[in-house]
């Protein structure tokens, strides 16, 4: 094997080619990256970036010198449009073809957009760092700033700028933040902490249209016709897997990168990280995470896969994130959506403590937790990895 090309410049891709040196591979890694910066951490863009806690070059995950000893044929700033998939080849932006032994699709998410937005000065989405710098300097003591979306993005960002003395509209169109992901008991208690902090949670909230005069944003109109001022506004709304350069390209596509236990989307082809929807064994379902620690874990399964085609090893993580809000670090293990019941163990939003089992079928799916101590969640983790019974699980837990 002569050549692997990675075709994505963050977290997930950067593991992965370090996991190849490490375990030996000497042959030419060609790394792809769509922005023109080094490798960088994005979990910070939402809180110590914006802060001002953190200046950029914190979030290098790599400096020029680490990255040079790994020996990358590194190419920044030029995105992939194309793939020729049986002349095993990726066509870049700028005209070049990149051939390949192996590929790793590392190609991340994009932000979704509401219609016309795209080009409203004022209105920023949160993806890049370049995203977070423009909307770090609007996040001025005073000015008014409206978000779309109250998912883990919106309510971050909400939780900051609220801290600089902005005056934040939070907008959700269901009916608490973050329900969808982590269900209702504990949407209900991140609601009542963001209101506690001056927050105007909006729910039920449809956003007919952004609206602008003198060529900048001037606020939301809602579909009953309330229009909310804003200085700024920043779109939440979820992202969307960028696999539009492989349209046509013969592998399957359906909300990502369709692969399978072994992160494989077809012969010497995997995916990594948010772009891929892959079959975790462990939960015996499809999944796609959008979260640094998944992205990282796969890139060092996907590594030992490409080397070792004969003994490969499946991709079945007990998925981890977390979440800052106030000063609060919200965790969860296990696969939380669509679960079928959620039981909430410990519950005192006073003290900012909260521990919830979450059931699918008869099993153990999940956890997630705040104010607990890392002993506790570490106890957790390992019963949903045993996949222990529901009621094995939950018989005789007391909060700690």
């Amino acid at each position: 094997m002569n050549r692997i090309v990675i075709v994505g410049g963050s977290a997930g891709g950067l593991a992965t080619a370090e996991a190849l040196r490490r375990a030996g591979y000497g042959g030419v890694i060609t790394l792809l990256g769509e922005e023109p910066h080094l490798p960088y951490d994005r979990p910070p863009l939402s809180k110590q970036v914006l802060t001002g806690e953190w200046e950029p070059e914190r979030l290098v995950l790599r400096g020029k010198v680490e990255m040079d000893a790994l020996g990358l044929d590194l190419r920044l700033g030029v995105p992939a449009i194309g793939l020729d998939l049986s002349g095993r080849s990726v066509v870049l932006a700028d005209g070049a073809d990149v051939p390949y032994d192996a590929l790793v699709i590392a190609t991340g998410v994009r932000p979704r957009y509401l219609p016309g937005s795209e080009v409203v000065p004022g209105v920023h989405t949160l993806r890049t760092l370049d995203d977070a710098i423009s909307l770090k300097a609007r996040l001025l003591r005073g000015r008014r700033l409206v978000i779309v979306g109250a998912g883990f993005v919106g309510a971050e960002v909400a939780a900051v700028a609220g801290g600089l003395g902005v005056k934040v509209t939070l907008l959700e169109a269901g009916p608490l933040p973050l329900a969808q992901a982590i269900g209702e008991q504990a949407g209900h208690v991140l609601a009542e902490i963001h209101r506690g902090h001056g927050v105007e949670l909006r729910t039920h909230a449809a956003v007919a249209e952004i609206v602008s005069a003198g060529g900048a944003v001037t606020g939301v109109r809602l579909a009953d016709d309330t229009v909310l001022p804003a200085d700024d506004v920043l779109v939440a709304i979820g992202s969307v897997p960028n696999t539009a350069w492989l349209d046509g390209s013969g592998l399957t596509l359906g909300d990502g990168l369709v692969c399978d236990e072994f992160s494989a989307a077809a012969a010497s082809v995997y995916g990594v990280g948010d772009v891929a929807r892959w079959h975790n064994p462990l939960f015996g379902t499809a999944m796609r995470i959008e979260h640094r620690t998944n992205a990282a874990e796969q890139g060092l399964t996907v590594a030992h896969n490409v080397l070792h085609p004969q003994a490969r090893r499946p991709f079945a993580p007990v998925p981890y994130f977390w979440s800052d809000q106030y000063g609060m670090k919200v965790q969860a293990y296990g696969h939380l959506r669509d679960h079928d019941e959620a039981l909430v163990l410990d519950g005192d939003v006073s003290q900012r403590r909260l521990l919830i089992a979450y059931r699918t079928g008869d099993r153990l799916a999940g956890v997630l937790a705040a104010g607990m101590s890392p002993k506790i969640l570490r106890a957790w983790r390992a019963l949903i990895a045993a996949r222990t019974p529901w009621a094995g699980a939950i018989a005789g837990t007391t909060a700690a």
